[in-house]
């Protein structure tokens, strides 16, 4: 059986869409494929990776990439973590699933040292939380359930 393939987007590909993909890759194991990018590729926030690191998920060895077209068109799920990757993310088939999620930028935030890593902890489970419950919900389903749910995410955009 074909794996399903995920394909996670944010604005610079930088944080809470690697957040993601790390996710997904521990959470999901072998019943996924996934890959994140952005509309900018930004490089690796640290804190992502330091924040990760805490949870036992390495994503030092992530980059920081550009929407591939080919990827897009190819994925089953399109997953939008912010606002400004789900308004500028370009026109997908009709077979891909389109879903946004939207998470606060822990880049954003300000403070402390502890009161900005306690931001991205926070992201950092809600999109675990996210991702798990998605993954129960929707990919261990079986398979004749799977192709009956149609998922609405607002008007089609092809």
């Amino acid at each position: 059986m074909k794996k399903l393939f995920v394909y996670f987007l944010c604005t610079g590909n930088s944080c809470r869409s690697q957040i993601a993909e790390g996710w997904a890759r521990h959470l999901g194991g072998d019943r996924i494929e996934v890959q994140s990018a952005g509309i900018e590729a930004h490089g690796l926030n640290p804190r992502a990776i330091a924040t990760m690191k805490e949870a036992g998920i390495d994503i030092s060895h992530h980059t920081s990439k550009l929407i591939d077209p080919d990827l897009l068109n190819s994925a089953d799920y399109v997953i939008t973590l912010c606002g400004d990757a789900n308004d500028k993310c370009p026109i997908t088939p009709r077979h891909v699933r389109r879903l946004h999620w939207g998470f606060e930028d822990p880049a954003r935030a300000t403070g402390t040292e502890d009161e900005i890593a306690s931001k991205f902890r926070e992201v950092r489970d809600a999109i675990r939380d996210q991702i798990a419950t998605w993954l129960e919900q929707e990919v261990d389903r079986p398979a004749e359930l799977v192709a009956d749910i149609r998922i609405d995410v607002g008007p089609s955009r092809t």
